[in-house]
């Protein structure tokens, strides 16, 4: 059995989405990182983010699911990024929104949240 001293306490988060193409063009030019077809029962369609299990960090997808809906007030998944502002920029430029632009977090960096194409509140943190 592994320590949870050793893992990050997120393995895995979805962020649910109407339009699941749509979605994932936005997120693979914001994030400028890929997503692939991910495993379904049919009953929902899905696209993850490339990574490995385990990892370090969280693995996860974007999910249409009848059941699921986006939201901008529920829980909040902060994406990694060099420099939030451009992150930001990259949003705003592939119909997203900024809501709130960088801000320092003292020694732990910086964040910004950004709104996708779907409704969803997203967060950015990055170091520089």
């Amino acid at each position: 059995m592994r320590s949870s001293k050793l893992l990050n306490p997120v393995g895995w988060f979805e962020i649910y989405v109407n339009d699941l193409a749509r979605a994932g063009r936005f997120y693979a030019a914001v994030l400028e990182r890929p997503l692939r077809a991910a495993p379904n029962d049919g009953t929902f369609e899905a696209l993850e983010f490339e990574g490995q299990m385990p990892g370090s960090g969280a693995m996860g997808a974007l999910m249409k699911h009848p059941m699921r809906k986006p939201s901008s007030e529920g829980t909040m998944v902060y994406f990694s990024c060099v420099d939030c502002a451009k992150t930001s920029e990259l949003a705003l430029a592939h119909g997203g929104q900024i809501f709130k632009p960088k801000w320092s977090i003292g020694e732990h960096g910086y964040i910004a949240i950004i709104g996708d194409t779907e409704g969803n509140a997203i967060g950015l943190h990055s170091f520089a």
